[in-house]
């Protein structure tokens, strides 16, 4: 296996590095849209890689700027041909529609973050992302959030404080027997984990709610976790705050629970 490869624009390519035109706007601006999904069982139409729902965020992406569509035939031909080699692919496009997908592994260590959990600090509301419904090139906020602080994930807060989701996923929390997650009103993300996370536990009778994360209602709860399409759930034992720590159960019971998603 190599990490010099990846598609581009109809082509396989080999070579750790791109040409572009001095004067493309995604060189320049950040101008893309990208989805990075998780290959399970090496295919794209297991249910757990959600082919679908990644594509569909795409093209709510594309529509809603006005975008040219990709050749999505062409496209899943390359995400195709780079999941013999890699489990995790990152599809971007640009704004002429031109596509670009590359592959990269699991994190070494992600079973153990599965398991034991991580830290995490409260980033300031200046970090906050740009268009944060969707997925853009421009990710220069969330990154910069995540190397500033010396722990290994980063939450982005609104200009109140209430706490909205992790620089590379969305965020759960227990409490009063029923889970939370932030509303997409509150200028998060929708990840497609989230969203078939709440499908899974309201279709399992498992109460789940929509509600801002207030300084209030962090301090409430029991334990929480964050998601996305590549490392599933990761719980956060503890969260540094400019007023201090915030401590949680990484190995709270309702873990077990919300875990079945990827068991099924």
């Amino acid at each position: 296996m190599t990490n010099n490869i990846f598609w581009y624009d109809g082509k396989l390519i080999y070579s750790q590095t791109l040409e572009l035109d001095i004067n493309d706007p995604g060189l320049l601006y950040g101008a893309t849209v990208f989805t990075t999904l998780r290959v399970y069982q090496n295919s794209l139409d297991s249910n757990l890689t959600n082919w679908q729902a990644h594509c569909d965020r795409l093209l709510f992406s594309l529509q809603t700027f006005g975008w040219q569509q990709p050749d999505w035939k062409r496209l899943r031909q390359g995400a195709q041909i780079l999941l013999v080699h890699f489990p995790v692919l990152r599809i971007t496009v640009f704004p002429d529609g031109r596509e670009w997908i590359t592959g990269r592994f699991l994190p070494q260590n992600l079973t153990e973050k599965q398991n034991t959990g991580v830290v995490c600090a409260v980033a300031s509301s200046e970090f906050s992302r740009s268009l944060p419904s969707h997925k853009t090139g421009n990710y220069l906020s969330a990154w910069l959030a995540r190397t500033s602080f010396d722990a290994q994930e980063v939450i982005l807060v609104d200009a109140q404080g209430n706490w909205l989701e992790t620089s590379t996923g969305n965020l759960w929390g227990w409490c009063d027997r029923s889970w939370y997650t932030p509303p997409l009103t509150a200028g998060i993300l929708p990840g497609i984990v989230r969203s078939q996370l709440l499908n899974w536990l309201q279709n399992h009778q498992q109460s789940v709610r929509e509600e801002p994360w207030s300084v209030e209602l962090v301090q409430r709860f029991e334990a929480i976790a964050y998601t996305n399409s590549v490392v599933e759930i990761i719980p956060i034992h503890t969260v540094y705050q400019p007023s201090g720590s915030l401590q949680y159960n990484p190995y709270h019971p309702s873990f077990q629970q919300i875990r079945g998603l990827f068991l099924a």
